[in-house]
């Protein structure tokens, strides 16, 4: 069964922030944070963004839930 690889995917959400342009602070302010630590913990891996969130991630990113999300199955394929 796959699982939830929370590293690869903090990697990725970094790597799709950067790509559209977008800085920790801007999306700070698109969720309304008060601080962005929830961000860099996305980023690092030590934790997973709640589904309302990843649904936000995904519109602002321009892109589906399942392109933010990496599995351990995932991981293994790109090392393949």
């Amino acid at each position: 069964m796959p699982t939830i690889n929370m590293v690869e995917t903090g990697r990725n959400i970094e790597r799709i922030r950067k790509r559209i342009g977008l800085t920790v602070k801007d999306l700070q302010e698109i969720f309304g944070f008060a601080t962005p630590q929830a961000i860099y913990k996305w980023q690092q891996g030590t934790a997973m963004p709640s589904i309302d969130n990843l649904v936000i991630l995904a519109a602002v990113f321009g892109c589906r839930i399942d392109d933010i999300i990496m599995t351990d199955v995932q991981s293994v394929r790109k090392t393949v």
